[in-house]
């Protein structure tokens, strides 16, 4: 038996930061919304737990037990007493340490296809519980089309979307570490009062109705700051897709994928065409937002 299970890219809409709390995570109020660039991930079974990847940047894919995906077998395995032999196949296509929560889609999509190829019986509460345990970004990948997450992140309202969003994401030459942005973050707001992170009422509306030029205009990343302190060049690739007519723009979560918002399929062409000839980026993508989450193919 084989089990193939298709996981979506994030796109943090509006990613709300709190202060550092005591145990060292932010409170956040973090906006997803899916969009239609996937990983798949295929479990089979095996003498053991084993990981392969194909696609591109597999080779920054870590293929041992600190991959998502191993730890996601292995947290279900552990719960329900089964040996955790399984391989996994990751089929990469979103950004790898691009802040497009490429590794918790995998770990949601490995958590799907386990329970599948098992026959674990897990609830979907349970499965979002271990998604919570894996990681912040984790049970968005689950369940994919846009909510609103708080606390870690991992405490989901869905959102309602009146319309499908048109989106250009620049690859960044290089990869940017998560917790580091939030060291910088921490760094650059020292002795600052950072206010209660909340979602933007403004921002909410126009996801509702659909209006990409409202969400645009709305479009608020907290972290951006940190990643330019630490990316710089993130502030000329930003420019490049603004002037080419982007409703809004701004990195994708940690970063350093930078993310375009524009009107239409022709103004996604358009802006996408701009960024490649600019050289301020390594690659280029164009998706659709919102998509479903973890599915079986």
């Amino acid at each position: 038996m084989t089990v193939t299970v298709r996981v979506p890219a994030k796109v943090n809409v509006q990613l709300a930061v709190g202060a550092a709390r005591p145990d060292g995570f932010h409170d956040l109020a973090n906006v997803f919304l899916a969009v239609g660039l996937f990983d798949e991930v295929t479990a089979t079974p095996s003498d053991e737990l084993r990981i392969t990847c194909e696609g591109p940047d597999a080779a920054e894919v870590p293929l041992d037990r600190t991959n998502l995906a191993a730890r996601a077998a292995l947290t279900l395995a552990e719960r329900h007493g089964v040996p955790p032999a399984v391989h996994l196949h990751i089929a990469k296509d979103i950004p790898v340490a691009g802040g497009m929560a490429g590794g918790s889609a995998d770990a949601a999509g490995a958590l799907v296809a386990c329970d599948a190829l098992w026959g674990t019986g897990a609830s979907y509460g349970e499965l979002l519980d271990i998604c919570a345990e894996l990681g912040s970004d984790v049970p968005f990948s689950m369940v994919g089309g846009a909510a609103l997450g708080t606390g870690r992140g991992d405490r989901l309202r869905p959102l309602a979307v009146g319309g499908v969003f048109h989106w250009v994401f620049a690859v960044a030459d290089g990869g940017l570490s998560t917790p580091a942005v939030y060291r910088e973050f921490d760094r650059l707001n020292e002795g600052v009062t950072v206010p209660e992170p909340a979602a933007s009422q403004d921002l909410l509306d126009a996801l509702a109705k659909g209006d990409a030029h409202a969400l645009g205009a709305t479009l608020a990343n907290d972290l951006q700051p940190a990643a330019l302190s630490l990316f710089p060049s993130l502030a000329d690739t930003l420019a490049v897709g603004r002037a080419a007519g982007a409703l809004g723009a701004l990195v994708s979560g940690s970063g350093p994928t930078t993310a375009f918002l524009t009107a239409d399929a022709e103004s996604a062409t358009t802006v996408a065409s701009s960024l490649l000839a600019s050289g301020t980026c390594r690659a280029v993508r164009v998706a659709l937002g919102p998509v479903a989450g973890a599915t079986m193919v």
